[in-house]
């Protein structure tokens, strides 16, 4: 499909270029060197919907949060200087939790480049490393083909960010405009071919094995294999684990579902992992976090590794039987020449040390926190008040864990957190992102007082576009995960981790959104009721235990089965 218009600025050819590829929202912020594009999206508003942020990082996240719940690749605009170099921590993060984007900056004007002019920052190095690709425009002409590949590089194979840094004098520059989508990339190969040979070999292991054990990664949801995956499963009978990425691709009520694995997962998958056989990995990435002491993981076990990124197979684990592929593709084939089984006895270990690990927990948090308000019951009474259908966007740090492990996700693509990074202040404007995506569903930002600090402004965002978000704060006046490691590793020296909030309540007032305070349990249950049916954005802030902690945890460098209950 060609569009073809004659005589256009490079600035309108922007906004044809996006409305080609059927893009709908853009987050972003205006500034001098992208001014030219503002001014030609003012006259497409009715096709195009713009949502300004308070912060370009909010932008960003936003878009991530748009990305990863709707499939489709997000958008965002920056102006050049200090507006690029804002979006850096947003591609990072978005580099490595596989999301598509396409950022596109304004930049000064190409005569003015490496002078240091107003504004002038170099977008192109800077952001190299955290962008799957990145390219500067300067003639008007590249422009359309620019994006074109920009969007084609984002969304497939691996999905994930790409910059386009455009100068301001090719957003003047008149041209000759059409458009054609990219369906290619010469030294770019997104999807592999699968190899027969390397199927047979995962299918003899997977036959052979008397206690095999599968960890499903966001590889699933990017490839929209959910379908496949729950097919493949109850054929085999194999238990499935998940990464945190990984949750809300499988059922939690599922009977084969057996929880999370890594360094804050559950009990039974992290220590079963070195009791396997087989373990079969799908879309996910050995990281630190999953494996603990690499040398001590899994040795027991034939591995199998399917992920479409060469890259990850072999780069931590060694994969007995690698298998290149898209996962929707891998796991039809795969279910196709697995023998039926039913693996009961084995899968009966896990539920068993699934009851020993909640009774653990319980027992510890009730002994030392019996009369005040937990971060496991907020969230445990949400997932059942929402049936587990809601979308939960999490910041990073305690509440991040609790709510992976206490919240019961039953829909794919309702998990939205920064996972590989770990970046505080994400959950707030991912959530924005995340509910313009989705206006008709549930969507509840989960964010502790420490995160909410670092973008609150976004609020802002939400009271200008009328966005339904629904907030929980857990307040327990501490960076909670940094003191956790202060109390069990650094003999209680909490180093700068207390921190003062304001008034949160009266903060969302100030910008017409309605909230509680709650610091009784008694008081809970209708709070999380009037969060929930409220129509409008609604902050509910929950003074939780101070020194309530997050187990399991397998402690840095320790193995995976040396997992801790307490």
């Amino acid at each position: 499909m060609k569009t073809t218009e004659l005589k256009i600025t490079g600035a309108e050819a922007v906004i044809q270029s996006l409305k080609a590829e059927g893009v709908k929202t853009i987050f972003g912020y205006p500034g001098g060197a992208i001014m030219p594009i503002y001014d030609a999206l003012f006259h497409h508003l009715e096709e195009v919907n713009h949502i300004l942020t308070r912060h370009e990082q909010g932008a960003i996240h936003a878009a991530q949060g748009y990305a990863r719940t709707s499939g489709k690749t997000g958008v965002v605009f920056a102006t050049s200087g200090p507006g690029a170099t804002n979006l850096i921590t947003g591609l990072a993060d978005a580099l490595i939790d596989s999301t598509p984007l396409v950022c596109i900056t304004g930049q000064v004007a190409s005569h003015l480049l490496g002078t240091d002019a107003f504004q002038e920052t170099d977008v192109m190095g800077i952001s190299m490393p955290v962008t799957k690709w990145n390219c500067q425009v300067t003639k008007a002409a590249d422009i359309a083909p620019t994006l074109a590949k920009a969007f084609y590089i984002a969304s497939s194979g691996r999905p994930g960010p790409v910059l386009v840094d455009i100068t301001k004098d090719a957003q003047f520059e008149k041209l000759d405009f059409s458009y054609e989508k990219c369906t290619s990339v010469r030294s770019y190969q997104p999807k592999p071919k699968l190899n027969v040979d390397q199927v047979q070999a995962a299918t003899k292991f997977l036959n052979e094995a008397k206690k095999p054990l599968m960890i499903v990664g966001q590889g699933i949801m990017l490839s929209n294999a959910e379908e496949e995956l729950l097919a493949f499963a109850e054929k085999t009978g194999i238990p499935v684990a998940s990464t945190l990425l990984g949750l809300g691709a499988f059922p939690s009520h599922h009977p084969l579902f057996v929880g999370m694995v890594g360094m804050h997962g559950n009990y039974a998958p992290n220590v079963k992992t070195n009791e396997c056989d087989v373990l079969l990995a799908v879309g996910m990435r050995f990281d630190d976090r999953v494996t603990g002491d690499v040398s001590r993981y899994a040795t027991q076990a034939k591995v199998v590794h399917v992920d479409i990124d060469t890259a990850e197979i072999n780069k931590i684990i060694k994969a007995d039987a690698p298998v290149v592929a898209d996962a929707k593709e891998a796991l039809t084939v795969l279910a196709d020449l697995v023998e039926k089984q039913t693996h009961q006895n084995w899968l009966d270990e896990f539920h068993q040390a699934k009851q020993k690990e909640l009774q653990v927990l319980s027992e510890n948090r009730e002994k030392e926190f019996s009369d005040e308000l937990r971060m496991d019951l907020v969230i445990d009474l949400l997932s059942q008040k929402t049936k587990g259908n809601a979308i939960v966007v999490t910041d990073v740090g305690q509440h991040q864990m609790m709510a992976a492990q206490f919240y019961q996700y039953n829909q794919t693509k309702s998990n939205v957190t920064s996972g590989g990074l770990g970046t505080m202040g994400f959950a707030l404007p991912a959530a924005i992102g995340a509910k313009m995506a989705n206006p008709e569903k549930q969507v509840v930002a989960i964010i502790g007082d420490g995160g909410f600090q670092m973008t609150l402004q976004e609020l802002g965002t939400m009271m200008q576009n009328n966005i339904g978000v629904k907030i929980i704060i857990l307040n327990n006046g501490y960076l909670g995960m940094v003191r956790q490691w202060q109390q069990m590793f650094f003999e209680k020296r909490y180093s700068f981790t207390d921190i003062q909030s304001p008034d949160f309540v009266a903060l969302a007032a100030s910008y017409n959104i309605k909230g509680q305070k709650v610091e009784r349990q008694e008081d809970l249950n209708n709070a999380l009721d009037q969060l929930l049916n409220t129509e409008n954005a609604y902050l509910l802030e929950v003074k939780v235990a101070r020194e309530d902690n997050v187990f399991p945890m397998v402690p840095t460098g320790a193995s995976v089965a040396e997992i801790r209950l307490q």
